[in-house]
């Protein structure tokens, strides 16, 4: 990133340096500060990792002791391709875990807010955790800090967290008041939205497309040009409300990418088109690009759905027209039910038939089953009183604590091959590769009825027709 200047934006133009700041400076730039990543999540663990690799001493903090306990023992709490052996790698060097979040903070100069932004039944999202951090860094500022939110939150949150540091702040005293005549202790507040993919986001991390980095003094933006300096993608400076936006925008805008090529995928089907060859065709469009056009069952997770909501309930509260993302939100919850309509179609009743379902994670790549449409198929089936027997190379040991197997109703499996065993249909519903590279005469000698559906366009068609199989997908001619 040193040889590239940042892209400025609304950034308020304030006095230069003091000589305090420049000492500051000098420190970040050899490293001889902490920074201290409060959450270790999905976002929190592989940011704290990173940095860790780019020889920062990282306080890792969470308040779940139980959390900390594994990530001392050298153990990931979720799956995430080379966490676990990045964590291994830097265990005990330069990565610490801790519980104690208030020793964290004072002990850190940088601080990175990783903590959970859930979704409240309106689409609000649920700030309370972002509120709570806020409050714990008042309680404990002994020196200058940076305050770097990396949760997705809508806009203005940034600026309600310098509010709530500034009100709660006791000159690090905690609760005491600050002696009369001392010097308020200094902060600065900055938004560096993560852009990570499960099950790709080390990827993301070390190779990033871009880095947007939301500041409102050259103090803060010269701090984070110093923590990304081994970059060489391009930063992107701006305001604090404007990188809070422009995490929602982008991911509502791919939200919009996958619901309209799945839209397109049930014209498709109904005059027998095939709409992998349209993707490919809209794709090579430099202006559209061939990313997040696979037709399917819809986009799910942690991160779009809860995004687009949260985008949408920030538009309404300000009075901006924002049904197109309504609507963007109403076909992707509309993907199941034409699953289902395609099942039904060959199957008829589903009624104590035993459906094989290969993929319970909302992607490829994770174990993370949040909004996954996988489950939503699974919910509708049990509905319907099918059998299941499921499969997932990773997500299973975690959903098995949420979703307990029922006897003849929903079985866990060990391989695709005992899932396939006596069922009458198999559903394909993540993308993993393994899926692709099954043993279909196998599939066929376990199962009862051989028809497969591919609710995620991963196989090729000729596969499952050569070994036998009546094989239906999305948008595809099923001949």
């Amino acid at each position: 990133m040193s040889s590239h200047a940042p892209i400025a934006g609304e950034i308020a133009t304030l006095s230069p340096l003091g000589k305090t700041d420049t000492q500051l400076l000098n420190r970040i730039r050899n490293k001889r500060v902490k920074i201290a990543v409060l959450g270790m999540g999905h976002v929190g663990l592989p940011t704290a990792l990173s940095l860790a690799a780019m020889g920062w001493t990282v306080l890792g903090a969470d308040s779940s002791q139980a959390l900390v306990s594994q990530l001392q023992a050298g153990e990931a709490p979720f799956y995430e391709p080379g966490l676990e052996t990045l964590l291994k790698e830097h265990l005990g060097k330069r990565f610490f875990p801790v519980d104690d979040l208030e020793k964290a903070i004072r002990e850190s100069t940088v601080l990175f807010l990783c903590v959970g932004t859930p979704q409240k039944s309106s689409g609000e999202a649920d700030l309370s955790q972002i509120e709570s951090a806020a409050r714990t860094i008042a309680h404990n500022l002994n020196g200058y800090k940076l305050i770097v939110e990396k949760s997705t939150v809508p806009a203005i949150t940034a600026h309600w967290i310098r509010r709530t540091i500034s009100r709660y702040a006791r000159n690090g005293n905690h609760g005491s008041r600050p002696a009369e005549g001392s010097m308020p202790l200094q902060f600065d507040v900055a938004s560096n939205p993560e852009f990570l993919q499960e099950g790709v986001a080390l990827k993301n991390i070390f190779k990033p497309d871009r880095i947007v980095c939301g500041v409102d003094s050259d103090r803060a933006r010269q701090i984070v040009e110093e923590i990304y300096r081994p970059f060489e993608s391009p930063l992107v400076v701006t305001g604090l409300s404007t990188a809070e936006i422009i995490k929602h925008a982008a991911n509502s805008f791919l939200s919009m990418k996958i619901s309209f090529i799945n839209m397109v995928a049930d014209l498709c089907d109904a005059i027998g088109a095939d709409v992998t060859e349209v993707a490919k065709g809209i794709g090579m469009d430099p202006r559209i690009g061939p990313d997040f056009l696979q037709a399917g069952i819809g986009f799910g997770g942690y991160c779009f759905p809860k995004d687009l909501r949260a985008f949408i309930y920030l538009a309404e509260e300000h009075g901006v027209n924002f049904s197109l993302l309504k609507e963007v939100e109403n076909i992707n919850q509309q993907r199941v039910d034409v699953l289902m309509k395609k099942l039904r179609k060959a199957l008829w009743v589903l009624h104590d038939k035993t459906i094989a379902v290969l993929g319970l994670a909302f992607k490829g790549g994770t174990d993370d089953t949040r909004e996954s449409p996988s489950l939503r198929v699974v919910d509708a089936l049990i509905e319907e009183g099918a059998a299941l027997r499921l499969h997932d190379p990773k997500a299973m040991p975690l959903l098995q604590k949420v979703l307990p197997p029922q006897e003849g109703r929903l079985t866990y499996c060990d391989n695709p091959y005992s899932a396939a065993d006596r069922a009458q249909a198999l559903l394909v519903l993540t993308e993993w590769p393994e899926y692709r590279t099954l043993d279909w005469a196998r599939l066929r000698s376990e199962m009862d009825v051989p028809l497969v559906i591919d609710g995620r366009n991963l196989l090729d068609p000729k596969d499952p027709r050569q070994a036998g199989f009546e094989y239906i997908s999305i948008g595809r001619p099923e001949q």
